[in-house]
């Protein structure tokens, strides 16, 4: 198993590459004794956070250092970058960024709730690679990062 290559901060395929990796995270960890539900679902916000700078480091956006997706979004939206809806709706996963990742006296997440915030991730990913051209073939997105 190879480690994706660490790449510059204003390259779109480091934040892709970074959100694939808390993706896997999230998948991988589904199912495993001893990891909180709520863990998988902070995983999946970062997965989908990530997706979506990557899209904006992209287009050469200096964003703020922020966790809302419905802001990322919107920002995005300003771009002029195609958002569908399913990618807009991913804004739920932000209470998993923060409050959700310590103890609380909110609602435990349940099992379908883990299970629709790695889909939400998953569309999200696929979407910013879409628009940025960033497969996760190193090869091929190499190629495609030359001027």
């Amino acid at each position: 198993m190879s480690q994706p290559q660490h790449l510059p901060p204003n390259d779109p395929r480091e934040w892709l590459n970074r959100a694939r990796s808390n993706l896997a995270r999230a998948r991988a960890t589904r199912g495993v004794p001893d990891v909180y539900l709520e863990d998988i679902c902070f995983d999946a916000q970062q997965a989908a956070e990530k997706a979506i700078k990557a899209v904006l480091v992209l287009k050469g956006v200096d964003f703020p250092k922020i966790h809302d997706i419905a802001d990322l979004v919107s920002l995005a939206v300003t771009l002029g970058v195609p958002v569908p809806p399913e990618v807009a709706a991913a804004a739920e996963l932000t209470d998993y960024a923060v409050v959700a990742r310590y103890p609380s006296a909110i609602e435990p997440t349940t099992e379908e709730d883990c299970d629709a915030a790695i889909q939400a991730a998953e569309g999200v990913v696929s979407w910013a690679s879409g628009i940025t051209g960033v497969s996760g073939n190193e090869e091929t997105d190499a190629e495609a990062a030359q001027p």
